[in-house]
């Protein structure tokens, strides 16, 4: 495998993409296997689940960096030669866009803001790609989520075209099936 290859996965609520995502990081697996997760823990069953999923990582070889925001921060913990997995895109999204909405001042509703996150964004992946062996990022269906909103749709949409077309492969899950699109 070339260095520094991205391979997009993307599928539906329980399409298999996540399970999909860890077998083919598994079967490069020299490198250290890096696992960034975006889920927060809001309440204690998600406290719970985070660990074991944690905890079922760490016995399978992966190191598990949370990064629920500000995804620019897993930069300096990478090593060169890592492969890494970033599940998901979608719940980075929901974090980065409705930052703040405990105090009524959200991102989403900054002018300006969430196009400095996406930037960042996209700075952040061409920088792991200078670093990694491989990046595989998945993320749930545009049309396919637990948040039914224009403004989050569209900007799932756009981070979706973009990382197709910097990636080496496109992947759609689809009942457990993997159909390349790229």
């Amino acid at each position: 495998m070339a260095r520094g290859q991205l391979v997009f996965i993307s599928g539906g609520v329980r399409s298999g993409k996540s399970a999909y995502a860890e077998s083919l990081v598994r079967t490069f697996a020299r490198n250290r296997k890096i696992y960034l997760a975006s889920g927060q823990p809001h309440d204690e069953e998600m406290k719970e689940r985070i660990e074991r999923h944690r905890q079922d990582r760490w016995q399978d070889g992966w190191l598990t960096i949370e990064q629920a925001y500000r995804m620019e921060n897993v930069l300096e913990k990478l090593h060169s030669g890592d492969l890494v997995l970033w599940d998901c895109v979608t719940t980075w999204l929901a974090n980065e866009l409705y930052e703040g909405w405990e105090t009524g001042k959200m991102c989403a509703d900054i002018p300006g803001c969430m196009e400095q996150k996406w930037t960042g964004l996209q700075e952040t992946v061409l920088q792991m790609l200078e670093t990694v062996d491989l990046l595989t990022v998945v993320s749930n269906e545009v049309l396919d989520d637990f948040v039914r909103d224009e403004l989050y749709q569209s900007w799932l949409g756009r981070i979706h075209l973009w990382l197709v077309k910097q990636a080496d492969q496109a992947i759609e899950m689809e009942n457990g099936m993997a159909f390349r699109r790229k």
